[in-house]
């Protein structure tokens, strides 16, 4: 099965869990095993040296224990695909996206940069908090370049962060809704960006990436709020093979009854390039439906019932824009006496689970 990854902000969860989910895949007619490890504190390196690209990369000496999923047997590459650490920060390294021509044309991946075998050794170890974490792998793809296209899940107990790589040395994040469901095949999904929201409330990109669309005329919005979608992304036949049929699913499968899905007067189709980003489900979503949409999105085919497992409540898409989380409803506060909510994440082979923090 395809990497398919699924963000579940707070309020969509049942128990009030931030979570995210994620499948780690192979190549195609082999199988990759997997292990998960436990990287003991102040243990990784001063420098750090990728297996595959050769890039060294200097490491803070601080680093905190976390988990990890690397590749269990040796020789090609590290590729620890997700952890949790000890401050109870998540993370996920492993879901390919796309881009296009005018995009990598002015701003080329780099053979010696860094991708997904390197992310979570050169990040996870060090970040507190989900922000920290998109900011962090920010400025070291500012430094060093990505040698391919990523997204990446930061989480945390009250935040999820989605970043995308744009070329080798742009990116660009979103904070989830606490009220929405991301739903991310193998494409570029983030379809809107608020260049304006300097203080990174909800919205989070590389400095220079105003100019960067600009000088290269990047924006193809006709009007309307810029879509980063239509300037970063790809729209190919093989997306529609390959990427929008398993998006349109997992969100059919979690808006059964709020939009049409399938005949002459649809509201999405499987081949659409807009297919929304983030939704709001129309029920809470339990820890058991992260690793079953993406199974069903691939196994059951496009024109197949529903499974009907989420009633209707009427809800719509989450809003694209800055403005969009502060429209949502909030948590109330916790009480004094009550546990932190748990960060769940299901990385592959095995499902990791962080521990609730306890209040004081």
């Amino acid at each position: 099965m395809p990497c398919t990854t699924i963000l579940v902000g707070r309020m969509a969860s049942n128990d009030g869990s931030t979570i995210i989910a994620l499948n780690d895949d192979a190549g195609s007619f082999h199988y990759t095993p997997k292990k998960v490890t436990v990287v003991p504190a102040r243990k990784e390196p001063t420098v750090y040296k990728s297996v595959l690209s050769g890039v060294e990369i200097p490491m803070p000496g601080d680093a905190m224990s976390h988990t990890a999923a690397p590749n269990a047997v040796e020789g090609k590459g590290i590729w620890a695909a997700s952890g949790i650490n000890e401050a109870n920060v998540s993370m996920t390294a492993t879901e390919t996206i796309t881009s296009n021509p005018r995009v990598l044309g002015a701003d080329p991946l780099a053979v010696g940069g860094i991708g997904e075998e390197d992310i979570v050794l050169l990040v996870l170890p060090y970040i507190r908090s989900a922000r920290q974490g998109v900011l962090r792998l920010g400025s070291l793809l500012e430094e060093y370049s990505a040698y391919e296209m990523n997204g990446i899940a930061f989480q945390d107990e009250q935040e999820i962060w989605w970043l995308e790589t744009i070329g080798g040395h742009h990116w660009m994040a979103r904070r989830v809704p606490d009220e929405g469901v991301v739903v991310m095949p193998n494409q570029l999904g983030i379809d809107g960006l608020d260049l304006t929201d300097t203080q990174g409330k909800n919205n989070l990109f590389s400095k220079d990436l105003p100019e960067f669309i600009a000088e290269n005329a990047l924006d193809l919005t006709l009007d309307g709020p810029f879509d980063p979608r239509l300037a970063f992304g790809s729209h190919e036949d093989s997306d529609h093979v390959y990427n929008t049929p398993r998006g349109w699913y997992m969100l059919r499968y979690l808006l059964p009854h709020s939009f049409t899905w399938e005949g002459p007067d649809a509201d999405y189709r499987p081949e659409d390039d807009d297919l929304p980003w983030c939704v709001r489900p129309e029920r809470k979503v339990t820890a058991r439906a992260p690793p079953t949409i993406p199974t069903a999105a691939t196994e059951t085919p496009a024109s197949g019932a529903s499974t009907g497992q989420l009633a209707s409540t009427g809800q719509t898409c989450c809003p694209s824009t800055a403005s969009g989380p502060e429209s949502l409803p909030t948590a109330p506060p916790s009480s004094g006496s009550a546990s932190a909510p748990t960060p769940l994440m299901w990385p592959c082979p095995s499902i990791l689970r962080c521990p609730r923090s306890q209040s004081t």
